[in-house]
């Protein structure tokens, strides 16, 4: 099926879900004005490792996976004040395409009657995780598919099982120590040509660590680590869910399945919050933690070369400086015995940057040239890229999602989404705090402002991992604003 029929397709289906979904909805037990504000909340995991020899996303070339280091979870959240119910699933995953997701959602809807669009499914962006999107040269693994969207319902349900009643708090912290821009200002004539033959290229990602030609980074960082926490009324820990804008930290051994910092942040707070009663609970406590606004961020420092360190060595020393003050902000809450939630979402279409003819032709020359050999060079991956995307229609559909609980404001982007996008939209929210989860509810690329476009760089180099129109950021943001409007 070419993805002009898949688009028709998955536009019937979307309509159809959408009936569904109002149906649900009015499904759902109403409080009336007369009768006492209560607040549930329940949280649960699910098991989402893979068989081992899944192709493994993440890198411009395809690895198998031969060992699993850490499992990979779904950590799920469920909450209801008496008349809203929405739900939250965190997935140990690189990226999560929209039709994997949704499918996901009418698993839940069918089977604890939270309303699909009351559902935030995202993936935390490791880059040890199965392919569940064909990108660059890894290809998605259809029975890994199948799978994960039955244990991503498996654990929203489990979460929704475990409601009970429950105090709600949320704070901010920093960490500013473990976030770089990663695209960088270089001296005149340092930057090669880019894999389209074009010397254009104002950016480099991930220069040289101490070279002489680094000038300065092209954008800002979000040190900010925020959380969501829940309490029984006794004060025994129920979850917490943590968001910083990191892209991930990675490890030298490419062929391990792992979580990567986001799973061992979730283990270190487990740690850290076993002095407040959080451990060997039933249910058990569960930590969560979303990815926020880090398409150009990374871990490393590239004005300062670091000491060598083992496989994993990075990312447990990340991941406990996050929990330490994800830690530190949770001592200082207050508690609230009820507060309002919210929901709202909206589908826009979004252009397609597609080839042209002239694009096509260049690209179809360096595959022939290869004469059937192993695609490896950046000039033959962005040449069959180039290839496969001709076939993508003018426009695509995605959902943009904001949730409101009580005075807390979450965005949900489908986007590696920049940090200067999500500081943005924490300053103009109507609700403080603020942010961004992205990779939420579908895959739609990197999404660059129009400002870091005209600078060029990988971010924003035509493939299907970056494929928006320029103009993308600003209408997504738009688009958050007037959701955050009308929950406020």
């Amino acid at each position: 099926m070419n993805l002009r029929a898949r688009s028709t397709s998955f536009g019937l289906l979307a309509t159809l879900a959408f009936v569904m979904v109002l149906s649900a909805a009015d499904q759902q037990p109403q409080q009336t004005s007369a009768a006492p504000r209560s607040f549930r909340a329940g949280a649960a995991t699910s098991n989402i490792s893979p068989r081992l020899g899944v192709s493994i996303n993440g890198y411009f070339n395809d690895r198998i996976a031969r060992h699993i280091h850490d499992e990979l979870h779904a950590r799920c959240l469920v909450l209801d004040d008496g008349r809203t119910r929405l739900a939250i699933a965190i997935c140990d995953s690189c990226m999560i395409p929209r039709e994997l997701m949704d499918a996901a959602k009418q698993l839940i809807q069918q089977r604890t009657g939270i309303a699909a669009d009351h559902v935030l499914i995202s993936a935390t962006h490791t880059h040890t995780a199965p392919a569940c999107v064909s990108l660059l040269q890894s290809e998605a693994d259809a029975d890994y598919a199948k799978f994960l969207v039955q244990r991503i319902a498996d654990g929203v349900q489990r979460a929704a099982n475990n409601l009970a009643p429950a105090k709600i708090s949320w704070g901010v912290g920093q960490e500013p120590n473990q976030v770089f821009n990663r695209r960088w200002r270089m001296k005149p004539g340092t930057i090669p040509a880019n894999p389209f033959g074009s010397t254009n290229d104002l950016v480099k990602m991930n220069p040289p660590v101490e070279s002489p030609d680094l000038v300065e980074p092209a954008g800002p960082t979000d040190p900010d680590v925020s959380i969501l926490a829940l309490q029984s009324p006794e004060g025994r820990p129920i979850a917490l869910l943590a968001n910083y804008s990191l892209h991930y930290v990675g490890t030298s051994r490419g062929n391990d399945i792992s979580a990567d910092y986001y799973g061992a942040f979730c283990d270190r707070l487990q740690t850290r919050m076993a002095g407040l009663g959080a451990d060997r609970l039933d249910p058990p406590f569960v930590a969560l933690l979303a990815n926020g606004t880090s398409g150009d961020i990374n871990n490393i420092n590239f004005r300062r070369k670091p000491p060598p360190t083992g496989p994993y060595e990075q990312i447990h020393f990340v991941a406990d400086a996050v929990a330490h003050e994800a830690h530190r902000v949770y001592q200082a809450l207050a508690f609230r015995d009820w507060v309002p939630l919210g929901v709202a979402q909206k589908e826009i279409k979004l252009g397609v940057r597609l080839p042209g003819e002239a694009d096509v032709a260049r690209a179809e020359q360096i595959l022939a040239s290869a004469k059937g050999a192993e695609v490896k060079t950046l000039g033959q991956i962005y040449a069959r890229e180039t290839v496969l995307l001709k076939n993508y229609p003018p426009e695509v559909p995605l959902i943009v999602q904001a949730m409101r609980i009580g005075d807390l404001g979450i965005a949900a982007i489908p986007c590696e989404v920049f940090a200067e996008i999500g500081l943005d939209i924490k300053a103009k929210s109507q609700f403080k705090p603020t942010f961004t989860i992205e990779l939420a509810n579908g895959y739609n690329g990197y999404l660059p402002t129009p400002e870091q476009h005209k600078l060029g760089g990988y971010e924003t180099w035509r493939a299907r991992s970056s494929y928006l129109e320029v103009d993308a950021s600003t209408r997504i943001a738009k688009a958050v604003m007037e959701l955050f409007a009308g929950l406020k």
